[in-house]
């Protein structure tokens, strides 16, 4: 049974495009593939909501049969009858419960919000850096979750709610028609009546919910961020500053509930009278009508099963419908983060990476973010396989910039960057990313094991390649010293968020570790050693000397240990390289280089004051 319903649907089968931003086309997208096994589940709600109203006809049908014939015969003469009726509320109608309940709670639930998550964390994956860095990291993580815990609810509700309550209140309409008309046509009012409030409330509650859902993720989102930075908190000594910033988001979040509040609160008491109208027409209606003779014992039965249950209901389904409409407002304030199309995109038709080489070439190329003037200005640099490259300068420079357009984490606005003469906009990302390996001065790690945050450098790797990684970085020792809160020790213990059990020089030398295993023909250097002592440094020289074999190299530094015995030396200052050469060629110029190596102080060059000062 649990196989059988679980495996309708394909969990993580793709969608094809970006996810619509219009609310209709979105839900199609993000449930595309699943409509059959949808419609059989709605076909199984409808039918079950007949079986009330037939229970109730069946019920009214045996009470006139047994009042017209009397007690003396009725079994004998209305066996199979009885037979029928029990068989159909013993077998039919559980049967009909068991399949409706199989298809929406293990066919449907589960795999929907799989899929639906799958789809849009797979979308989000492929974003560009400038996605996310416009937003919070925890703002989109509750988007997501908050968008498929909605989808979710609205099938569910949809599937299993409002088609088994619209089948019974349309198969009570038809037996009370059938029964007494006049029951019918008080039902009909009833319904019409109950139609116009529910479209009354259901958009503003629809309004509501979707700032509510804004609210609830900027609070998310801006918690987040603060745990992030807890130590910036510490160090500043800004918890209340923090404290009071979170709480302006709270109390928007409180005003955003309370409004809501306010509106269900009305809604409710309404729907409290129709429900209370219903069984009083209804049953008071059967009463007069049989008095009068144009009733029933058996029509008085069913208007009160009926009324009975269609009062219950009446609350039931507007709470749902009101739930759906909720949703509604959550899924359209989540679109709006989650749908935008990914502004960096693989080529149609993407050229085959093999065997690189690592020529790398910068043609004129131009960039800034947003508009502003940092960036880079025409830069164009050619850089030969294998050759070792020191990039320095000062802040701002455009260095880091220059690697990031490098891995095509942002797009050139001008120019072209070539790696073996292809542009690397004409390569799969992901097999440009693979050819390069980076170690960075703020080193990403996740909160997993030592292991598994070396073992990122390449799938697959084995233990034996992992911790041979590791001494190599000289990161050996510490790790086997590790322990976690959970008591998992060395290679198994978790680092904590972003690596916060470790020191940034232990930080750094898993991320040379990582950058080690990868094994790539380029390899990018982003002060990678800025966080080490002298000794371990030294060390870790080797290791790095190591690793830069055979390789092309560009590293960005300011101490000199680093880039000094580089191959060549690019200056760069204000967007635009101003210098290059080998260490003894810039020393002779005289320049902006040979200048910041006259002020050297502890190992580091001061390009800051010499870029001011020139």
């Amino acid at each position: 049974m649990k196989r059988f319903f679980s495996g309708l649907i394909d969990p993580f089968a793709r969608a094809d495009g970006p996810p619509p931003n219009t609310l209709g086309a979105f839900l199609k997208w993000v449930l595309r593939g699943t409509g059959t096994v949808i419609w059989v589940a709605v076909l199984a709600g409808l039918v079950l909501g007949i079986s009330e109203a037939m229970a109730a006809w069946l019920v009214g049908y045996v009470i006139d049969l047994a009042v017209a014939e009397g007690p003396e015969q009725f079994f004998a003469q209305n066996l199979w009858l009885l037979l029928g009726t029990a068989a159909f509320f013993l077998v039919l109608r559980p049967a009909i419960v068991f399949a409706s309940n199989g298809l929406n709670v293990l066919g449907l639930t589960p795999n929907i919000a799989t899929l639906a998550m799958a789809r849009l964390n797979r979308h989000t994956m492929g974003q560009s850096m400038r996605f996310f860095g416009n937003d919070f990291a925890g703002r989109i993580a509750q988007k997501q979750m908050q968008t498929v815990s909605a989808i979710g609810s609205i099938l569910s509700e949809v599937v299993n709610s409002m088609a088994y309550a619209l089948s019974v209140l349309v198969g009570s309409l038809l037996v009370l028609l059938q029964v007494a008309p006049r029951l019918g046509l008080i039902l009909a009012v009833w319904f019409a009546i109950y139609v116009v409030y529910i479209r009354y409330f259901l958009p503003r509650v629809r309004k509501r919910a979707s700032a509510r859902a804004g609210a609830r993720a900027a609070l998310s989102g801006q918690l987040v961020d603060v745990i992030s930075n807890m130590s910036t908190v510490r160090l500043f000594a800004s918890r209340a500053r923090e404290e009071r910033s979170a709480e302006g988001a709270m109390i928007h979040l409180r005003e955003t509930l309370i409004e809501f509040g306010a509106l269900y609160v009305l809604f409710r008491l309404g729907l409290a009278v129709m429900a209370g109208l219903l069984p009083v027409a209804l049953i008071g209606g059967a009463l007069y009508f049989w008095q009068q003779g144009d009733a029933t014992p058996g029509d008085i039965a069913i208007a009160g099963l009926l009324s009975t249950r269609l009062g219950q209901m009446s609350g039931w389904i507007s709470f749902v419908a009101m739930g759906i409409f909720s949703n509604i407002g959550e899924i359209e304030n989540g679109m709006k983060t989650l749908s935008p199309a990914h502004d960096l995109t693989d080529p149609e038709a993407p050229v085959a990476l093999t065997d690189v080489r690592g020529a790398i070439a910068f043609e004129h190329v131009r960039f800034n973010y947003d508009g502003t003037a940092s960036g880079l200005h025409s830069m164009s640099l050619d850089i030969k396989p294998g050759e070792r490259l020191g990039l320095v300068g000062p802040s701002g420079a455009g260095k880091s910039t220059a690697l990031a357009l490098l891995l095509r984490l942002y797009d050139v606005d001008g120019g072209s960057i070539r790696l073996d003469g292809v542009d690397i906009r004409d390569l799969r990302q992901d097999d440009l990313r693979a050819s390069i390996a980076m170690v960075r001065q703020d080193t990403d790690m996740f909160n997993r094991s030592a292991r598994e945050n070396i073992g990122y450098g390449r799938d697959g790797a084995t233990d034996a390649e992992i911790v041979q990684a590791a001494k190599l970085a000289q990161a050996d020792g510490f790790i086997r010293d590790l322990a976690d809160s959970n008591g998992r020790t060395g290679y198994d213990a978790h680092l904590g968020e972003r690596g916060v059990k470790l020191s940034g020089g232990q930080r750094q030398r898993i991320a040379i570790a990582r950058a080690l295993l990868k094994d790539a023909p380029i390899l990018l250097l982003d002060e990678a050693t800025s966080a080490l002592d002298s000794e371990t440094e030294a060390d870790v020289q080797e290791s790095l000397e190591q690793l830069m074999d055979g390789r092309t190299v560009i590293a960005i530094a300011h101490r000199l240990s680093t880039i000094a015995r580089m191959d060549r030396i690019v200056v760069m200052d204000q967007g635009r390289i101003v210098e290059q050469g080998t260490h003894a060629e810039l020393i002779a110029q005289g320049g902006l280089y040979a200048r910041s190596w006259a002020r050297q102080s502890g190992g580091f060059m001061d390009f800051h004051a010499e870029s001011a000062a020139s």
